[in-house]
C-alpha cells in the first residue's frame, strides 16, 4: 500500500521565520513556503527528500535526534557551522564527546548534535 508512496516527515518548531532563516542561511538547505498553507515550510533534502516544519503554540524540542546530515568530514563540518555561530552539544557518560562536541568511537560513527532555534536536536556525522 506504501511502497510507492512519497512519504514524508515533519517536526514542529515555536517560530517559523527563525526556522526558516536556520535551516535555509545557516544550514544552507533549500528552505520553501509551502503554497496556500500559512507559516508551513518544506525542506528539500538529497535525494528529493522532503520534511515539512509546522509551527506549533506549544512546541516542545525534540528528545531524540529529528534530523542527521551525513558528511565527509565531521571536524570539518562542526568547524564550518561553528563559524556561523552553531553550537555543539557535549556530553558525558555513555556517550561522550570531546571539547569541540564530537563523539568519537564511542560504538557508533563519529557524531556531533547541535540544536536548532526551536530545540530540535540535530547531527552531523560520518559514514564510512
Amino acid at each position: 500500500m506504501f511502497r510507492d508512496s512519497n512519504a514524508f516527515s515533519g517536526f514542529s518548531v515555536n517560530d517559523v521565520r527563525k526556522a526558516k532563516q536556520f535551516y535555509g542561511q545557516i544550514l544552507g538547505l533549500e528552505v520553501s513556503e509551502v503554497p496556500d498553507m500559512e507559516d508551513l515550510l518544506e525542506l528539500h533534502l538529497g535525494g528529493g527528500a522532503k520534511v515539512l516544519i509546522y509551527p506549533k503554540p506549544d512546541h516542545k524540542p525534540a528528545t531524540f535526534t529529528i534530523l542527521n546530515f551525513p558528511v565527509d568530514d565531521v571536524d570539518k563540518a562542526v568547524d564550518v557551522l561553528s563559524q556561523r555561530g552553531v553550537r555543539f552539544e557535549h556530553y558525558e557518560g555513555d556517550i561522550k564527546t570531546d571539547k569541540k562536541g564530537i563523539s568519537r568511537g564511542n560504538g557508533s560513527p563519529t557524531i556531533a548534535w547541535f540544536k536548532d532555534p526551536a530545540g530540535n536536536i540535530l547531527s552531523v556525522l560520518e559514514e564510512d
